[in-house]
């Protein structure tokens, strides 16, 4: 009375995804964002200047793979 077939049963097996691998952090953006941030707050000259020097570094060790408007556009600010 059972209407399923157990010949038709096919084990579970998961697709294979497509995982994009994992870029390396970018020390240079998140030392920028520290400095800036100590610049603002606190208005150390120093803080602010480096800021800038480490934003430089920044986008200009960006890859094209890892460009989009967004990301230099708030890497800028």
């Amino acid at each position: 009375s059972d209407p399923r077939l157990p010949s038709a049963a096919k084990p579970f097996s998961r697709a294979p995804q497509d995982v994009p691998p994992e870029l390396p952090v970018d020390y240079s953006g998140f030392i920028a964002v520290l400095c800036a941030v100590v610049g603002a707050m606190f208005r150390y000259k120093l803080g602010s200047w480096l800021a800038i020097i480490f934003c430089a570094q920044s986008l200009v060790n960006m890859k094209n793979m890892e460009n989009d408007l967004k990301q230099i556009s708030m890497a800028m600010m």
